[in-house]
């Protein structure tokens, strides 16, 4: 009998409005710089790919995660611009650790509050993210906070997924039975196995095969 509904977030409730590069190219230019955007995709994704996987502590992790952030960051920089100063560096980052906590840098997939308001008498909706504090800023922005009981982020958790620890953490905090969660997840690893390897039964989201919409449909059979 399922209870709960968990949701990651990115790529799941919402997404960016362009691209990482779109982005980055534009906080490039608040700062005075001009840098490719499609060498700042390519930058990013391979970044992103390089960092290490965190083993779970006890408790949160320091300053909401901001460090692991701006590492993330300094590789993407080091790739298209190595010879950026310090100054710039700090700049850079700073700027875009702000811009992307704004609610015009994010869109709701289409179906998503629909969906939420039919599932939320029924079930407990809960988000489950490799996010930091800032994502409920943006989910109030969205005009979506209101649908969850808990939104739990890595960094308070102290563990990230694919790591199964952070879904059992999550549970734990509820009083909850793996059986009675399902979550909703768009990504292989980190949702799908990471999951299952909890316990939990899991929905494959996998735009544009299927949608949010499929997941009401599937909770009614």
């Amino acid at each position: 009998m399922i209870k709960a509904v968990f949701f990651d977030a990115v790529g799941t409730l919402f997404r960016l409005t362009k691209t990482v590069g779109d982005h980055y190219a534009y906080i490039g230019r608040e700062v005075g710089l001009n840098l490719d955007p499609q060498a700042l995709e390519r930058a990013f994704h391979a970044a992103w790919k390089r960092m290490p996987q965190r083993a779970a502590i006890d408790g949160p992790r320091e300053n909401d995660d901001k460090g692991w952030w701006r590492e993330l960051v300094d590789h993407v920089l080091e790739e298209v611009a190595p010879s950026l100063n310090e100054f710039d560096r700090d700049n850079f980052f700073e700027i875009a650790y702000e811009h992307f906590a704004e609610a015009s840098v994010w869109e709701l997939y289409p179906e998503v509050s629909g969906v939420l308001e039919k599932l939320q008498p029924r079930f407990q909706l809960v988000v489950v993210s490799n996010f930091d504090g800032r994502l409920r800023f943006i989910l109030e922005h969205l005009g979506i906070s209101k649908y969850f009981v808990h939104v739990f982020v890595s960094s308070e958790l102290g563990a990230d997924k694919p790591d199964p620890e952070i879904y059992r953490r999550a549970i734990g905090l509820m009083s909850l039975k793996p059986n009675e969660v399902l979550h909703v997840g768009d990504d292989p690893k980190r949702d799908w196995e990471a999951a299952t390897a909890a316990g939990l039964s899991i929905f494959r989201l996998d735009r544009p095969k299927n949608s949010l919409r499929d997941l009401a449909t599937f909770l009614e059979s």
